[in-house]
């Protein structure tokens, strides 16, 4: 796998913390979950921004839910992560812990 291939820290974070929520991943809930299980405050604009990144990557797909009222009938954006998206996890996992291995003593 060349360079471009590899994920970023954010983009293997929300690709995690799409597939921790399931079915209820959309980019509000997406935020709440890596402020709550990484303790990292995020800007909406850059989740927004890597989301669409991510499904032009195929590694995310996206589908709309019904209209909401309380949301000035906009529908919510929900995302689930695709296979490629799940082997671009494994594949970025595999590498970190080939780097990792070792390092025990010096860490």
């Amino acid at each position: 796998m060349g360079r471009e291939g590899y994920l970023g820290e954010f983009e293997q974070m929300l690709l995690l913390a799409a597939l921790r929520l399931g079915d209820g991943a959309y980019g509000v809930a997406l935020i709440k979950e890596l402020e709550i299980t990484v303790g990292r405050r995020v800007s909406r604009g850059s989740v927004y921004v890597t989301l669409d990144r991510l499904e032009a990557k195929g590694l995310l797909e996206s589908r709309l839910g019904d209209r909401e009222p309380g949301r000035g009938g906009r529908p919510r954006r929900y995302l689930s992560v695709t296979g490629t998206g799940i082997m671009a996890l494994q594949e970025s996992r595999s590498a970190l812990t080939r780097m990792w291995e070792g390092l025990d003593a010096v860490l």
